[in-house]
Parts: structure tokens; C-alpha cells; sequence
């Protein structure tokens, strides 16, 4: 084939001399617009796994590149007059103008044609060409000829960073975060050549503005960074190559994703690869990894597809399908890494102490999880684990292990929680007239046994219009309290557990059918009248509700009053106003399903004024040592829905009212919804509640292990953690998780105590190593 790599970085070189080595009768071409030998910015970091990849396929420059390395375990951060350092972290850092020298000798050595300081305007410009490589990076004039095609979607991230150099060489990955009288800097610093580390600082828009560094020129930023970083920097300079940039040198980061990767222009393949295809925030320091697998990956699918120029289309869908999977993988990762420099300032730096700041940091992007940690620096993650502990008033010996973050009490109000793990409210779809019965005793007794802090029951109903289905739970009768006595009576009486009642009002969602009979569907027969903000029904078929009059308002109140008086005197510890998922109080907060044009819609202000009006009057009569939560959707999913900044000013005006806790969930509210799901998908909601507007939250959303749990505790991103599909599969869900991660201290029921010996034993060998 002959082959044409536009763009003379890590992509275009690697798929070029690969190409070469495997075949080589390919005439390969790459061509660069910088001179020989020459290139911008200081140094870049490898993954193990990219590195052993190119071990297998280029031994030889694999070799040249590891021999220039520099190889360092330890990450450092300096914060608030402290120093702390945790080891374990293996990274590799080499400096690009290095790499690319290796890489551009290697082509030359294996016959690919270098062509530098040479300008392409057009794929085009290669019409013998089969196969061109479109490496161009993130300006890629390839991919912007055919933007219809290849469909970027480039988003400009807020923050401003510098890239330079120091010659100060740092033994850690180290972290600088330097408060000024305008905002919260970082430097992200790592040694790659013998003489030589990156010093990369970042800030916000609002700090770069403040500090009037978009009027300078770069010296005059490089004497104010030096300046501010002098301390980490003790008397060395902090050096630039990148004159060629005019103004100060900031730059705001772009993430880059492509509908499509590869294009037939009429006379070749023309496929994009590295920067050109995909970008990733250097806070994982990503981008240089993703353009060498980009690179192994195709070459590696031709391998197997064979050389000829007719498995070009096969092999270049192929390398698409694959890479995605990845690209996504680490876009994902980098994204959160990314959105927590961007924030830290305002969410983490102000509220957190050094400690839990760090562990936030370590575990930003969600790939290094508390188990992770403990893996890689068991001493730092224990001693961690005890100043945690000891902030929840334990009493942990130095050389004890102690209660990981999940299993420490939890106080609010005059309520303690034995630990962090809550049973989500999860609808059981059974009662029968609103009434508890055997079913719930045995459902709702059986997790509370199972070890669990806090036990909510299904969402309950303040009267017998408010409920979603004929099955649901109810509080609006003393015969009902009586059955919530009975469970309270035992849940007290039998486990260490609390109990928690979920109030709610079904609104414009009612009237349905039990789940399994059609989820969301109007019921046939039975059905009641619903109302809700305004006259729009769920679903098409679905029954168009009244829209809600003062009377019916006052009513409405006047039920979660009472049902929340029953409540307090069945002996509940807990309430929670459902103020999520589409339901009536929900409908008043979403623009979606609020079109009033009273004093009841439009602005953040109104739309919340009933569900305040809500809240106070249950707040009144609720007793004033119980806690009450507030469970919220932070994400609409839709167009014109409420987002997390939305939800962020609603939490501030519970908190106002007196709400202990919001309890973070996402969705159900617009039917045509395209949520994001993924491990821990709405535990971000509840990191920007909690940091940002300070109140405690409750995480819930895809937390399946203890070690999610630890890590979303442990990092300060929630206060509890709600567990549901988990728990309907195990209700000794919270003592099976401590087993499993070596807690043997947590108690089980004395009933059960013969099974605990029995159970931790079948787990420790079952994790033995086969003799």
C-alpha cells in the first residue's frame, strides 16, 4: 500500500515505522509542517500497559524509549501549609521533543520518507495514495475538510492552563494548589529528562481574568507563576518553548469526540487517528497513550486482515469498533479528573481539610478506587482510614486497623446511624390499602438485620390519590401507623438499624398499574383523578391531570402533615420529603412539568415555593430531634430540564428551610429522558451539593461494593450511600461487603453468629492461592 501519515506526532510516527516493520513493501510517507528533529512541549507520561504493548511490537524503540524514561511511585501535594506524600502509583514520563527523536529515527532507520516543514491543505494532495493517516492533531485540517463526515464535537473547557519547564527536577509527581486574593491555582509537575521537569499550571477563568494575565505577554506570565510558585520552585526559573504562541500562552483545553473516524474521499482511505479523533485532559496525562494504541490497534487489525489494499474499509471499521471502547474508557476517567481541577477551587480546596483533600485528589478520575489504594500504599490508605475514623469520634489505636469509612457512625440531630450504608426506598408495588403487612415485616425486618445503617421503606403515600399504583404503602390513616408501629417496634428492638419513611405524592405519575403489570401504565379499572404543577400528562395514553388550584394545595399540605405526625408517633427516626423522579412536588420544580404562569412557575424561586410550603409545614410538626432528608432529581436527562446548577440552587433553599440532608438521585421526570448511566453515575450530583452548597448528601445511583462506597465516603463526595438493587439480591448486603474486604469487628445479629466465623473463613479461602 502506499501510505500517507499527515502529522509527524506520536500517531503518525508509531503507525508509520509499525507499518514499515510488518511490511515492509508499503511506501510510507509522513509528513510534518515543524523542521527535522524539533518540537513543542516539555514532557509526557506513559501508561504500563501502552509500554508493553510497544515492547511486542518495536522492541527496538521500545527499548531506546525505556532507557530515557524516568520512573517514579510517589505523588506528592502540597495544600494549606501541609506536605503529604503516598507511594505506589508507577508512573513514566519521557520528554516529548525525546520521543519524538526516537520515534522519527526509528521511521528513517526502517525506510519510511520523513517530509518536514511541509504544509498540507488537502488529503487530496496524495491521489496515489491508499490509505491516508489523517495524525494532524486536535486542529486537524483533514477532519475539518469533512466535519458533515467525521462530525466533531469539540467542547472548549473553561479553565486556562501554561505549559512550561523548570530544571528543578522533582522526585514525586508533586501537586502545587496556591491560594490568591482572586482564586485557587495548581501546578501539575513531573521530572521526565535528566535536567528537566513540566510544570503545568491551571486555573480559572474567572482567577486568569482577575489577576490580568490575559494582557500580558508570556514573560510576564512566567514572572507571575514563578512568583506565586516560588516556594515548590525554591530560586529555579520556570522556562517556556512555546514562543511561536502569541499573547501570555494560555490555553483552554478542548475535548474532542468524532461521530465517525474513517472516510473514502474518492481516491483513498482517509482515517483519523491521536489527537485528530479524540482528546484527553492531562490531568491523567492520557493523550500521548491514546495516539500510540490508536497507532498499535490499526496496524494491528492489517496484521490480521492482511496488507493489501482491499481490507482497507474491514480493517479501518474494525479499528473504529474497538478503539471507541477504550477512547471512551479514558475519555470517561479524564473527564472526571478534568471536572475536578475545574471545580476545585470553590468545591474541595475552601471546605475539605489536607487529609481528605488528598484522598479526594488521588481518586478524581474514579479509576483508583479505596481498595485500589490500599494496594498500592497500605500504610498511607490505614493511617487515612484512622484520621477518618477519629473525626467520627472513634477511639483508634495507631497500630490498629480500624472501621473503613463506610462503617463509621453517622450523627444528625439526635439520630446516629451505626454506619453509612442506607436501603434505598424501593417500591414493592404489595400493600393493600396502603397497609403494611407480613410481606413488608419480612422485607424491610430482613435488611434491617442485614447490617444496614439506615432502612427506608418504599415511597409512602399521603393519601389514597397520591399513590402511584393500588400497591403502594400509605400514612394516611391510624390503621396504617399502627402497622408502622409494629415495624418500628421491631426494627428497634432486633437490629442496630433506624427507620425511615420516604413521604411522597404520586401527582401526574398515579393511577398506574402494579409494575409487573405494565410499568407506567393508566390502570383500566379503579383509576382516581390526579394533579399535578400544571395539566400535562407522563405518558400519551396516560390521564391529563388537574392543575393545581390553592385549595388543592392546601390539602395536599394538610395530608403530609398529618401523615407525617403519624409517622413521628409510630416511632419512624427518620423522614424524608420525595421531592424526585417526575412526582408531584417534583413536577413543581422542573420547568418540563411546571408551565404555570402564577407565582407557583417560572423562576427557581417559584417553582419551588410548594414544595417549600411543604417542607416547612412538615418540618413544624415533625419532632425537632429527627432529621428530615430531601430527595431531589439533580438531572432532568432532557433539554430544557433542570441540571445539577438548577438542583445546586434548590438544595440551597432546603437547606435554608432546615433540611438535614439531600438525598441525590437524577431522572423519571421527562419519559423521553436519555440519562448516562455508569458505575456511580449520580454520585457527582451529590459531590457538588454536598462541597458546593454544604449539606450533607446521600449517594445513590449504580453502588454495588464496599469499596464504592469507602471511596465516595472516604473522598467527601457524600455523607451516606443508598444501596437498592443490591440489597433486594442480598439483604445481609452490608455484613457480606465487610466480610468480603477483611472487617470482621462489624456485629451480625446474636441470632446469626454461628454463620459470621463460618462465612469469613469460606472467604478467606476461597481468596488462598491454590497449592
Amino acid at each position: 500500500m502506499r501510505i500517507v501519515c499527515i502529522g509527524g506526532g506520536p500517531a503518525g510516527l508509531y503507525f508509520g515505522l509499525l507499518m514499515k516493520k510488518l511490511h515492509p513493501t508499503h511506501d510510507v510517507t509522513v509528513v510534518e509542517r515543524n523542521r527535522p528533529y524539533d518540537t513543542f512541549g516539555w514532557g509526557v507520561v506513559f501508561s504500563d500497559a501502552t509500554m508493553a504493548s510497544m515492547r511486542h511490537w518495536d522492541p527496538e524503540s521500545a527499548a531506546e524509549i525505556e532507557d530515557a524514561f524516568n520512573h517514579w511511585d510517589d505523588i506528592e501535594v502540597l495544600f494549606k501549609g501541609t506536605r503529604q506524600r503516598t507511594t505506589g502509583h508507577g508512573f513514566v514520563g519521557i520528554g516529548r521533543k525525546k520521543l519524538l527523536n526516537i520515534l522519527q529515527a526509528r521511521c528513517e532507520a526502517l525506510g519510511v520518507v520523513l517530509k518536514f516543514e511541509t504544509d498540507v491543505d488537502s488529503d487530496l494532495d496524495f491521489p496515489d495514495a491508499d490509505l491516508v493517516i489523517a495524525s494532524d492533531g486536535l486542529n486537524s485540517t483533514i477532519r475539518n475538510k469533512y466535519a458533515e463526515i467525521f462530525e466533531p464535537d469539540l467542547v472548549v473547557r473553561p479553565n486556562r492552563y501554561i505549559w512550561l519547564g523548570t530544571n528543578k527536577l522533582f522526585d514525586a509527581f508533586t501537586f502545587d494548589f496556591r491560594k490568591t486574593d482572586h482564586g485557587w491555582f495548581q501546578a501539575h509537575i513531573y521530572k521526565f529528562d535528566e535536567t528537566t521537569s513540566t510544570f503545568i499550571i491551571e486555573t480559572t477563568e474567572e482567577a486568569y481574568q482577575a489577576h490580568g494575565l490575559g494582557e500580558m505577554d508570556q514573560q510576564g506570565s512566567i514572572d507571575f507563576c514563578q512568583e506565586l510558585f516560588s516556594e515548590v520552585l525554591e530560586g529555579a526559573p520556570l522556562m517556556t518553548n512555546a514562543r511561536h504562541l502569541r499573547g501570555s500562552a494560555w490555553l483552554n483545553f478542548s475535548r474532542l469526540i468524532c461521530g465517525k473516524w474513517s472516510h473514502f474521499n474518492g481516491q483513498s482511505h482517509v482515517v483519523l487517528m491521536g489527537d485528530a479523533a479524540h482528546t484527553a485532559h492531562f490531568a491523567i496525562g492520557s493523550g500521548t497513550k491514546l495516539a500510540i494504541d490508536d497507532a498499535i490497534e490499526l496496524a494491528n487489525q492489517f496484521n490480521k486482515a492482511g496488507h493489501g489494499k482491499e481490507s482497507i474499509p474491514a480493517v479501518l471499521q474494525t479499528y473504529e469498533d474497538i478503539r471507541r471502547v477504550d477512547v471512551a474508557r479514558i475519555q470517561n476517567a479524564a473527564r472526571n479528573a478534568m471536572e475536578w481541577f475545574e471545580v476545585v477551587g470553590r468545591r474541595y480546596a475552601d471546605t475539605l481539610e489536607p487529609e481528605q483533600f488528598m484522598y479526594s485528589m488521588l481518586t478524581r478520575s474514579q479509576r483508583i478506587s479505596h481498595e485500589n489504594l490500599r494496594l498500592r500504599d497500605k500504610a498511607w490508605l490505614e493511617g487515612y482510614e484512622r484520621w477518618f475514623a477519629r473525626r467520627q469520634g472513634l477511639n483508634v489505636p495507631d497500630d490498629e486497623r480500624c472501621l473503613p469509612p463506610m462503617f463509621t457512625p453517622f450523627s444528625v440531630r439526635g439520630v446516629t446511624l451505626a454506619n453509612r450504608v442506607v436501603v434505598s426506598p424501593m417500591a414493592m408495588y404489595s400493600a393493600k390499602d396502603g397497609l403494611i403487612d407480613d410481606f413488608h415485616m419480612v422485607h424491610l425486618g430482613s435488611r434491617a438485620m442485614g447490617g444496614a445503617g439506615l432502612v427506608f421503606a418504599e415511597m409512602t403515600c399521603v393519601s389514597p390519590d397520591a399513590r402511584i399504583t393500588p400497591g403502594c404503602l400509605g400514612l394516611w390513616n391510624d390503621a396504617q401507623m399502627e402497622g408502622w408501629k409494629r415495624l418500628a417496634a421491631f426494627v428497634h428492638g432486633n437490629t442496630r438499624a433506624k427507620l425511615a419513611v420516604q413521604l411522597g405524592h404520586a401527582g401526574r405519575k398515579g393511577a398506574t398499574k402494579l409494575a409487573w403489570e405494565g410499568i407506567d401504565q393508566p390502570l383500566e379499572t379503579g383509576s382516581w383523578r390526579l394533579i399535578s404543577a400544571s395539566a400535562l400528562p407522563y405518558l400519551k395514553n396516560s390521564q391529563v391531570p388537574k392543575a393545581m388550584d390553592r385549595a388543592d394545595m392546601d390539602r395536599v399540605t394538610a395530608d403530609f402533615v398529618a401523615a407525617a405526625r403519624r409517622a413521628a408517633e409510630a416511632g419512624v427516626d427518620w423522614l424524608e420529603l420525595h421531592c424526585a423522579h417526575g412526582y408531584l412536588l417534583s413536577a413543581f420544580l422542573s420547568p418540563l412539568t411546571n408551565r404555570r404562569e402564577d407565582a407557583y412557575g417560572g423562576s427557581h424561586e417559584n417553582r419551588a415555593r410548594f414544595p417549600l410550603e411543604v417542607f416547612h409545614a412538615i418540618r413544624a410538626v415533625w419532632p425537632e430531634d429527627r432529621p428530615i432528608s430531601v430527595r431531589l432529581s439533580c438531572h432532568d436527562w432532557t433539554e430544557g430540564g433542570n441540571t445539577p446548577e438548577d438542583t445546586a440552587i434548590f438544595a440551597g433553599m432546603f437547606k435554608e428551610a432546615g433540611a438535614d440532608l439531600i438525598d441525590c438521585s437524577s431522572g423519571q421526570v421527562w419519559k423521553e429522558e436519555k440519562p448516562v448511566y455508569g458505575r456511580l453515575f449520580q454520585t457527582p450530583f451529590s459531590d457538588k451539593i454536598r462541597n458546593e452548597i454544604e449539606i450533607p448528601t446521600i449517594a445513590v445511583g449504580a453502588i454495588s461494593e464496599a469499596d464504592h462506597a469507602n471511596s465516595i465516603i472516604a473522598a467527601g463526595r457524600a455523607d451516606l450511600c443508598a444501596v437498592a438493587r443490591p440489597h433486594l439480591a442480598d439483604p445481609a448486603w452490608a455484613l457480606h461487603e465487610a466480610a468480603k474486604i477483611g472487617v470482621t469487628t462489624v456485629p451480625w445479629p446474636k441470632q446469626y453468629y454461628s454463620a459470621k466465623g463460618q462465612y469469613e473463613t469460606n472467604l478467606a479461602r476461597a481468596a488462598a492461592p491454590a497449592k
